[in-house]
């Protein structure tokens, strides 16, 4: 390893929304994580934690108030509604690639393992500019969520998304990564299936994840499914492509279709059937409103680009100066 006369400065990005009843207690762990790659000499003690409220509603502004103003390592922004994980975690990382050579986003809940930051910036400094943080096994899921969570990952892939297996947003990224990223305008955003798409040298770390150590999950099945379509239809058009080799094939079953019928109505043995043709409407039914459905999943988006509204706005900060 090869660490230079000059430490980098990094900036850990958590997003927070209602997280008042775990954030007195992660704070503590993302610090003392912090302090040690400090003493080690692997970052500049220049380095902060910065916190980005994605508008709750309950104490979590005021806590991260309290703790900026408790230890200067500590830093928030504070968006002007509720955006949601992905804009909120863009608008820490916009943030903070004003004043830090490296950024590690991470959950607030303390569920990633913080130890694995110290093998982040070590790859870092043996040449990586992004390093993703994945899950070695998921042996304390649930029979159910280790399924849904895999079958989302293979979805992805078989669906044309360029995800790593088993990451989710903890993730180390370079400045010039960052830098290169600040030019990608979506508004329908899925960073994890984006940030592969900026390219450079790129490694991963693997880590046990842990139970949430306080509060409630924010992401049910509900939302992982629309994270699963959003980032499907934001990032490939392979589900049209489906739709276009689905018509096809079933244009060559009715003509096929067509052909019987009229041989059978030759050979004056054809039988009026109101079973059958009752299964045909309702399939061909079925088939056109589920095409039109992702067809305006696509038009949605493609309207929603076109606005080119802000992603996040920030409303307050807990200092101008970081």
């Amino acid at each position: 390893m090869n660490v230079s006369n000059s430490l980098p400065v990094l900036c850990i990005v958590i997003p927070c929304y209602n997280e008042e009843a775990v954030l007195p207690i992660t704070s503590g762990l993302f610090l003392g994580e912090l302090a040690d790659l400090v003493e080690e000499k692997l970052v500049s003690d220049e380095s902060r934690i910065l916190f980005v409220d994605d508008g709750s509603n309950d104490a979590t502004w005021k806590l991260i108030r309290s703790l900026a103003e408790s230890n200067v390592h500590y830093t928030g922004i504070s968006l002007s509604r509720n955006r949601g994980h992905q804009n909120a975690l863009l608008a820490g990382l916009m943030e903070a690639r004003e004043f830090c050579d490296i950024s590690i986003s991470i959950d607030c809940d303390g569920q990633d393992d913080v130890r694995a930051m110290k093998d982040m910036v070590i790859a870092y400094h043996d040449g990586c500019d992004v390093v993703y943080g994945v899950r070695s096994s998921r042996k304390a899921d649930s029979l159910f969520k280790r399924t849904s969570a895999e079958g989302f990952y293979k979805l992805l892939n078989k669906m044309g998304v360029e995800a790593v297996f088993n990451h989710a947003d903890y993730r180390l990224l370079s400045k010039r990564v960052l830098e290169e990223f600040s030019h990608f305008e979506e508004v329908n955003l899925f960073l994890r299936g984006m940030v592969p798409l900026v390219g450079f040298r790129s490694s991963s770390v693997y880590y046990e994840r842990h139970e949430r150590i306080a509060g409630e999950s924010h992401y049910p099945l509900k939302k992982m499914v629309a994270l699963a379509l959003n980032g499907i239809t934001s990032l490939s058009t392979k589900p049209i492509r489906i739709i276009t080799m689905l018509g096809f094939f079933i244009s060559i079953l009715s003509l096929i279709g067509v052909i019987w019928a009229f041989v059978v109505l030759l050979m004056g043995k054809s039988v009026a059937g109101w079973a059958s043709m009752v299964s045909l409407v309702c399939f061909m039914g079925g088939i056109q409103m589920l095409s039109l459905g992702i067809i305006g999943e696509y038009v949605g988006k493609i309207y929603m680009e076109t606005k080119h509204r802000p992603r996040y706005i920030i409303s307050e900060r807990t200092s101008t100066k970081f």
